[in-house]
C-alpha cells in the first residue's frame, strides 16, 4: 500500500484551488449577488443580442440546463428579457434588459480588475503563455476529452 498522495501534483486539485480564488476574488470585488457565471450570460448578450439559449449555453461553456436556470433568475430580476423567434416560433430569444445592459456595464471593470489580479502572480512575459495554456485545456473537451492516456 502507497503513501497518500500529494494533491499539489495534480492537474484537477490546483484546478479547483484556482476557482477557489477567482470565486473569492469575484465576491470581494464584483458581485456578491451576480456569480461569474451569470456575468458570462450578460456579457455574452452584449456581445450577441438576440441568441437563443443553447446558442448562449455554447459560448459561455455552460451545460443547458444550468444555463436555463441563470437565464431564468436574470429574467426575475429584470436583467434578460425572452421573446419568442418569429421565424421559428419553437426558439426563444434573449436579450439585455436596460438594465442588464447597465449591469454587465457596472461589472465589466470589476471582472477586468480580477482578471489582472489572478494573473498578476506570473511575470509578465509568461501571462501569454498561461492564456494559451489554459485554453488549450478547455479545447480539450471540443478535441474529445474521452481520450486515454495513450492517445
Amino acid at each position: 500500500m502507497t503513501g497518500a498522495l500529494d494533491l499539489n501534483r495534480y492537474a484537477g486539485h490546483l484546478i479547483r484551488r484556482a476557482e477557489q480564488v477567482h470565486t473569492a476574488l469575484w465576491c470581494r470585488y464584483v458581485s456578491e449577488t451576480i456569480t461569474s457565471q451569470q456575468f458570462a450570460v450578460l456579457n455574452t448578450l452584449r456581445n450577441g443580442e438576440g441568441l437563443d439559449q443553447r446558442t448562449v449555453a455554447r459560448l459561455t461553456s455552460l451545460d443547458r440546463s444550468t444555463t436555463h436556470h441563470i437565464v431564468r433568475r436574470l429574467t426575475e430580476r429584470n436583467h434578460v428579457s425572452r421573446a419568442r423567434d418569429e421565424q421559428d416560433r419553437r426558439r426563444t430569444l434573449l436579450a439585455l434588459t436596460a438594465e442588464g445592459r447597465a449591469l454587465q456595464a457596472a461589472l465589466a471593470p470589476s471582472a477586468e480588475r480580477i482578471n489582472d489580479e489572478l494573473l498578476s502572480v506570473f511575470p509578465t512575459e509568461e501571462r501569454g503563455e498561461l492564456m494559451r495554456l489554459l485554453t488549450r485545456l478547455t479545447e480539450r473537451e471540443h478535441l474529445g476529452a474521452r481520450r486515454t492516456h495513450s492517445d
